[in-house]
């Protein structure tokens, strides 16, 4: 795949062309829209069947929730439930905030990058849907809910606010998306400043074109599973 470049000037290139800042038209995102309404439609009836098979394996292997919803911003600084697979234990929270009170380790990673590399909370099927990406699945809800695009930042929670600083503004004019830049980049082998870099160039430059580039980008993004954890 050809290399990509961002910078925080309002140009960005994707696979070789750049793409000048600049605000999304009315009508192109009255488009995007229904591109985004259509194609989730389509891809929740086509993968119906699978999304059944990963309820059954999430639940047979950890008893609980089949379903996750986490607290996220999203366009507007408007609050809303992420809905993802369930692919940690049900105990979660409460066993994060143990692990950060007893390892500085993992806390300096926390507080770098809000991720942990080999998370202990993360289930046996969990490994393998955060790694396939298949615990985003349900997200295809919130696009039609409007909570989110199929293109967009990945949605971020209150405390990772201040990794924006000014550039926030940025991240709340876009609904979030299931893929965007930073997932077919590298994900977590890039740096959380390289990740709002690639928000903003976005945000300057998003466009139907440029959501159908990230899309083709994202299923051999997906295949490889660089970055994923």
């Amino acid at each position: 795949m050809a290399s990509m470049a961002y910078n925080d000037g309002g140009t960005s290139l994707v696979r070789g062309q750049r793409v000048t800042g600049r605000f999304a038209q009315p009508v192109d995102q009255v488009a995007t829209r229904l591109f985004d309404v259509t194609v989730s439609l389509a891809l929740l009836v086509f993968l119906a069947p699978l999304m059944i098979l990963v309820a059954i394996l999430v639940v047979a292997t950890n008893p609980g929730p089949v379903i996750f919803g986490h607290k996220r911003l999203g366009r507007d600084g408007r609050t809303f439930h992420c809905l993802k697979f369930r692919s940690m234990v049900t105990d979660s929270q409460e066993r994060l905030a143990v692990l950060l009170a007893n390892d500085a380790r993992a806390r300096q990673e926390w507080e770098r990058d809000h991720k942990l590399k080999n998370d202990p909370r993360i289930t046996s099927i969990g490994v393998f849907l955060r790694k396939s990406s298949l615990d985003e699945l349900p997200q295809l809800f919130n696009v039609l809910r409007g909570d989110m695009s199929l293109v967009g930042p990945r949605p971020i929670v209150n405390d990772e606010v201040p990794r924006y600083g000014r550039y926030f503004s940025h991240y709340v004019q876009v609904r979030p998306g299931i893929t965007g830049l930073w997932q077919v980049s590298g994900r977590n082998n890039t740096t959380y400043r390289r990740r709002v870099a690639m928000d903003v160039a976005y945000s300057r430059s998003r466009s139907l074109t440029l959501n159908i580039k990230i899309l083709m980008m994202t299923v051999p993004s997906v295949l490889r599973a660089k970055g994923s954890y």
